[in-house]
């Protein structure tokens, strides 16, 4: 069969499926333009095909950004005077929705590969040395705002429950039902933090009260809110945007 006889002909709603499908994966980061080219070869009513070639290049994009990574370079960080005011709302639902977390009962729960797996307050969590930092969210929709952040390094918390940093992932589960995971050379990163306060004061619900995972070298999508149970796995954990085709090392 020759190159032209080869070639697909696409209707116009098919079309419109593949720019919209190309717009959608190039933002977030999961294919380059030669890889989207490879979707012109696909009848996109066959969706077994098209998904084959929109995951086997995440995933090598992930190994690509996992590569580049470095666990001791540090993103940039900002004066006072550069945070932004107000700091936006992000979530996967609206404002009004955000969930009423009642500390009364509020636990983190700690799961697998891990020594101790006793439950931990919000009292525990701030007896943990803190850090502080001002940096920059950078939201796959596209804009960015600086803020700061302090909490328990996410590095110091992994130690004092004795998890295995051999591991392969660490995945976070949230009381507003939204769940992401991270590589470990990322939870190791000295600017991640399990953040307990923003700008100076006690995380506000909007912002993940009473708990959040704040990462200057990920998207912002990755930075759990409402934290409510951490585990240490060897088993991919998937994520709620990644699970629908977000690429999930997501890094800056």
């Amino acid at each position: 069969m020759s190159r032209k006889e080869r070639k697909l002909v696409l209707e116009p709603d098919q079309r419109k499926q593949l720019v919209n499908l190309q717009r959608r994966m190039l933002l977030r980061g999961g294919l380059t333009l030669g890889a989207v080219s490879l979707l012109t070869g696909c009848n996109l009513q066959d969706g077994d095909s098209v998904d084959k070639v929109l995951w086997s290049m995440s995933r090598w994009n992930d190994r690509v950004q996992a590569w580049l990574f470095h666990g001791q370079k540090l993103a940039q960080t900002y004066t006072p005077a550069e945070i932004t005011r107000p700091f936006p709302f992000n979530a996967y639902y609206p404002e009004y929705n955000v969930p009423a977390v009642d500390l009364a009962t509020w636990q983190l729960e700690v799961s697998g590969r891990v020594q101790d797996k006793t439950p931990w307050t919000l009292g525990r969590l701030q007896a943990l040395p803190q850090a502080s930092q001002i940096t920059r969210l950078i939201c796959i929709e596209g804009w960015s705002a600086i803020g700061q952040w302090g909490g328990v390094p996410l590095r110091t918390f992994l130690q004092r429950i004795g998890a295995d940093t051999r591991a392969k992932f660490v995945g976070f589960h949230c009381a507003d039902r939204y769940y992401t995971s991270i590589d470990m050379a990322t939870a190791l990163h000295p600017q991640t933090l399990l953040a307990l306060d923003f700008d100076g004061e006690a995380l506000a619900d909007d912002y993940g009260f009473p708990l959040r995972l704040r990462m200057p070298t990920k998207l912002g999508f990755k930075n759990a809110k409402h934290i409510a149970a951490i585990s240490v796995t060897n088993a991919y954990p998937g994520g709620y945007w990644e699970d629908q085709g977000y690429n999930w090392f997501s890094g800056i």
